[in-house]
């Protein structure tokens, strides 16, 4: 069960959910070159190239959560700041949220990384249809903590990730009622790395609003 905040044209409103499908959406730039940057840059530490773009991982719904902490099996996981679509009963709602991502699992599959991490979302929704018009101006950025110190790691303006519609209507049948879409995410500013804390968020810099969602991240160990 998820819960949330919904704000819609000057109305606010509380609303639990309880997601029936998860879906990861990756590879969904529609610069192709900052695209091939973000599939190089994966590259660079063993992640194969997509079987298609954009792609659609099934994710376990069992995997979302709202927690401000999570534990993770070794040292080689890492957050992907990303605009989050919730299908309600009443329409489509955006969010933001981290597609927290094994990376020494990834080399191996991604279909396989996506399942090892829990997915964060945040708390606050807004009404997809008051910011259609605007939508490629919604920033979206990151925060990282590392050794001790808050860096910039992700940030861009989602003119750079295909339209929600686009997603949506590529998913197909697999869109549907009370379904959660990560939408995409950005390269990050100085490569993909570890970090004790990830924040996510999502401004909406036409009707002056921001949202966010963050979390502590604790290393288990690995034992053989």
């Amino acid at each position: 069960m998820l819960a949330f905040e919904r704000h819609s044209s000057g109305e606010t409103d509380r609303a639990e959910f309880v997601p029936k499908a998860l879906i990861v959406a990756g590879w969904t730039g529609r610069d192709e070159k900052a695209l091939h940057h973000h599939i190089e840059e994966l590259a660079a530490i063993g992640v194969p190239r997509p079987s298609s773009v954009p792609v659609f991982y099934r994710i376990s719904t069992a995997n979302l959560t709202q927690a401000t902490r999570l534990e993770v099996l070794g040292p080689d996981t890492s957050g992907e700041a990303e605009p989050v679509v919730v299908a309600m009963q009443d329409g489509l709602w955006l969010g933001v949220g981290s597609d927290h991502t094994d990376r020494k699992a990834e080399t191996m599959g991604i279909a396989l990384s996506k399942q090892l991490c829990a997915k964060v979302v945040g708390k606050t929704l807004w009404r997809i249809e008051d910011v259609a018009s605007h939508w490629d101006q919604l920033i979206l950025r990151a925060y990282v903590t590392i050794d001790g110190k808050r860096l910039k790691y992700q940030e861009g303006a989602l003119s750079a990730m295909r339209n929600p519609s686009d997603l949506m209507s590529r998913a197909g049948a697999k869109f549907v009622a009370s379904t959660v879409m990560f939408c995409g995410t950005l390269g990050a500013i100085g490569g993909i790395r570890p970090a004790t804390q990830f924040t996510a968020h999502l401004e909406d810099p036409i009707l002056g609003r921001e949202m966010s969602c963050e979390y502590d991240v604790d290393v288990l160990p690995v034992v053989s």
